[in-house]
């Protein structure tokens, strides 16, 4: 059954040559202004030399302003940024890869900002839990600043230019980042969006940032430029978290996404084969396959080459995306491909998302 995770598949004008992508994973490793390091072009190579089919970046943040959510995350916010990826991007690609930059605003869940000191969000609510120390952060977060008609529009032009400035890199594509309770997924969530205007209150409403970004984008990216997004019903910091209305929402959101332009959703969850919605319904990638009609990506624990090959088979979704189990093996399709025995993930021992690994650290052997 595994050879059902090496067949190639098209999205857009891309041809992947099979269903294995690198998950995107916050790394912290840029330069402190926010410049794609040489470590970074080792880092994603690896897994372009490894085998993959397509690889999506960690999430870059996009504007000189509020975007940024983390100490030594990587821009997309001008000109330095641009030419800081491009070698990457070369290093990416001479390995027959597709390259997908995902495209993130932190809003009222960031926890480190060279530019501003406050966050914003769509309420004054801020995320539950605290910030992770794993990437730097301590304590609560604190409370945002409600976001303005203003600023509304200052967040959707930073998608834009950030997707611009992703194709003069060279990016094959971008993926919005909707999930994981960053700045579009706080305005999908009831209880972080208490707005009363045109982008709070039902769900419509709360969908409407997301679905005007995606146009927007594609607007200015053009036709052949691939865009996906990224959705989740988890959070960073609630990641127990339910959409209210269970499938029910599932079926609007997934519905009113395949009727832009994009290109595939991205799903994730702690376990892409668990039921995402209570006992018995559907899991979040058939959610999207069902009410949808766009290429699924599922992410969610599927290290294991027979489980995540099954989720293909069965058609709840075209590619899988693998998060930990391609930190240990980054030659996760080519160890597949010829049967190697793959490594288990251990979090003290492998690549660590820390600025201070040096470059000799991602010198490992890949299989080839």
């Amino acid at each position: 059954m595994k050879k059902e995770l090496l067949n190639s598949i098209n999205v857009k004008n891309q041809s992947l040559k099979n269903r294995l992508a690198v998950a995107p994973m916050t790394r912290v490793s840029a330069q402190d202004d926010g410049r794609a390091s040489n470590r970074m072009k080792y880092y994603y190579s690896r897994f372009a030399k490894g085998g993959f089919g397509t690889i999506i970046s960690e999430g870059i943040y996009l504007d000189e302003s509020y975007s940024q959510g983390y100490n030594n995350q990587p821009g997309l916010a001008n000109d330095k940024h641009v030419q800081s990826w491009k070698p990457v991007v070369d290093a990416v690609h001479n390995y027959d890869a597709v390259f997908i930059a995902q495209l993130m605003h932190a809003g009222g869940q960031g926890q480190g900002n060279a530019y501003v000191t406050e966050s914003i969000a769509p309420s004054e609510v801020p995320p539950k839990g605290e910030q992770l120390e794993f990437y730097g952060g301590s304590g609560p977060f604190p409370k945002p600043r409600q976001m303005t008609e203003q600023d509304i529009t200052s967040a959707k032009q930073a998608f834009v230019d950030g997707a611009l400035n992703a194709k003069q890199s060279g990016f094959d594509g971008v993926e919005i980042h909707g999930a994981n309770g960053y700045l579009l997924d706080q305005f999908l969530t009831d209880y972080l969006n208490q707005r009363e205007d045109q982008y709070g209150g039902s769900l419509k409403k709360r969908l409407r940032i997301m679905l005007e970004i995606i146009e927007e984008v594609r607007k200015e990216v053009g036709e052949e430029f691939i865009i996906g997004i990224r959705i989740s019903q988890i959070k960073v910091a609630d990641p127990d978290h339910k959409w209210i209305g269970g499938e029910d929402d599932a079926s609007f959101i997934f519905s009113e996404l395949s009727k832009t332009s994009l290109d595939y959703i991205h799903v994730t969850d702690s376990d892409a084969t668990a039921p995402a919605f209570g006992e018995g319904s559907r899991t979040l990638a058939k959610a999207a396959r069902d009410f949808g009609s766009l290429p699924v990506i599922a992410n969610g624990n599927l290290g294991n080459p027979e489980k995540a090959a099954k989720m293909i088979k069965t058609e709840e979704a075209d590619i899988i995306s693998l998060g930990t189990s391609a930190l240990a093996n980054p030659d996760f399709p080519n160890r597949v491909r010829q049967g190697i025995q793959l490594k288990d993930f251990d979090f003290e021992n492998t690549l660590l998302p820390h600025a201070h690994i040096k470059d000799s650290e991602l010198n490992v052997k890949i299989t080839e």
